[in-house]
């Protein structure tokens, strides 16, 4: 059978690859983005409640509307800004299918969109398949700040959607409020959409803020932002996060989404609407993550890796230079081999592979794993 691939140039994600190698090796898995402690039992415990008591049928196609007034009090409570929940809010299989669903719902063949590199790599994928190119703007270590005007000379008539990530996987660096203002200033008088994935929206540190789309008139009118659940509550593996977006667009969003996965896990909307109700169970992740990544730090004291700045996200980039001058996939694999710690190398977040010799470690793991990584990696010898 000829089969004509639509993405001839995929294979399977770096994520997978690296879980599998560290399975394979019985390393410690510092790789793929998930944490190795529990979720809140009493979240849990109000989820088998809402199963027990028969909310196990369908929920409406947007969302259970009890959660999305929810939602909509936490984003007037944390931003300031009122969402009408029945029409602006959307529930969704993930973040990553409501960026799917994004992308396809305003995506036509020929148009242009825009991504900032190293980006996280469901976004090209989307692109092509709804038939658009990407353009993508390449940022730089230690800081990976955008440089709009930059940036501006990728936009031409065709440019549709620039796609942004605050806080930003992979690097944890966070957009500020005067880059929120620049990109205001530089998509005024124009059809440009904006896709923000916020889905590490309360893991920021050192005391600053995080900047939503949502706070600024100018891109919310023509924004679709994107939150997780699954971030948020350490149960990735539920699959379920939202959508905030202007009436307009949401018609269009939802067109997309019904006939994608129609509606969302029914019982653990319950749960979540009702979780939802006490903000001190979201309110205190940035001080728990930001623990966690100064303890990670503190135990790669030792360590000949170098790392970079981290503003957010529970990711922290690594230099490893000191170490070897291998290609970062094949340093990525011989560590995980040969020392027992799993980490995913960054130039697989860029299409052109770019390699700076870096790699990405998770530090949503419990102190006991963490302190075990550091122990290995401390004990890797610098270059010869």
């Amino acid at each position: 059978m000829l089969i004509h691939s639509k993405l001839p140039n995929i294979g399977t994600t770096i994520f997978t690859v690296m879980t599998a190698l560290a399975e394979t090796h019985k390393a410690i898995n510092l790789a793929q983005g998930f944490p190795d402690f529990p979720s809140s039992p009493h979240l849990i415990e109000l989820v088998n409640q809402y199963m027990r008591k028969g909310f196990n049928q369908y929920a409406p196609m947007p969302g259970l509307p009890l959660l999305r007034e929810r939602i909509a009090e936490k984003i007037s409570a944390l931003y300031g800004i009122a969402v009408d929940p029945g029409t602006e809010i959307t529930i969704t299989a993930g973040g990553t299918q409501a960026l799917f669903t994004a992308i396809t719902a305003f995506i036509h063949p020929g148009d242009e969109v825009i991504i900032l590199e190293p980006a996280y790599d469901s976004y090209r994928p989307a692109i092509e398949l709804a038939g658009g190119t990407v353009k993508a703007y390449e940022l730089s270590p230690p800081h990976y700040r955008p440089d709009w005007e930059q940036l501006k000379k990728l936009i031409s008539m065709h440019t549709k959607m620039i796609i942004i990530n605050t806080p930003h996987n992979p690097t944890g660096t966070i957009l500020q409020h005067d880059d929120m203002l620049r990109l205001e200033q530089l998509l005024q008088g124009t059809d440009i959409l904006v896709l923000s994935d916020e889905v590490y929206e309360h893991l920021v540190f050192d005391a600053q803020a995080h900047h939503s789309i949502l706070r600024y008139p100018g891109l919310r009118e023509r924004g679709i932002a994107v939150f997780s659940f699954g971030k948020t509550f350490h149960n990735t593996g539920w699959k379920i996060g939202y959508c905030v977006a202007p009436q307009p667009l949401n018609v269009e969003f939802r067109k997309v989404h019904q006939f994608n996965v129609f509606s969302v896990n029914t019982p653990i909307q319950y749960a979540l609407a009702e979780f939802l109700s006490d903000p001190f169970e979201y309110l205190g992740l940035g001080t728990f993550y930001h623990h966690k990544r100064d303890f990670f730090l503190d135990v790669l004291e030792n360590s000949p890796f170098r790392p970079l700045p981290c503003a957010g996200t529970y990711f922290l980039l690594c230099d490893y230079s000191a170490i070897s001058d291998e290609p970062d996939a094949d340093f990525a694999r011989r560590l995980t081999a040969e020392y027992g710690v799993a980490a995913v190398p960054v130039s697989a977040f860029y299409n052109s592979q770019r390699d700076e010799r870096l790699l990405r470690f998770c530090f949503a793991k419990q102190e006991q794993t963490l302190e075990r990584a550091g122990e290995r990696l401390s004990r890797i010898p610098l270059h010869a």
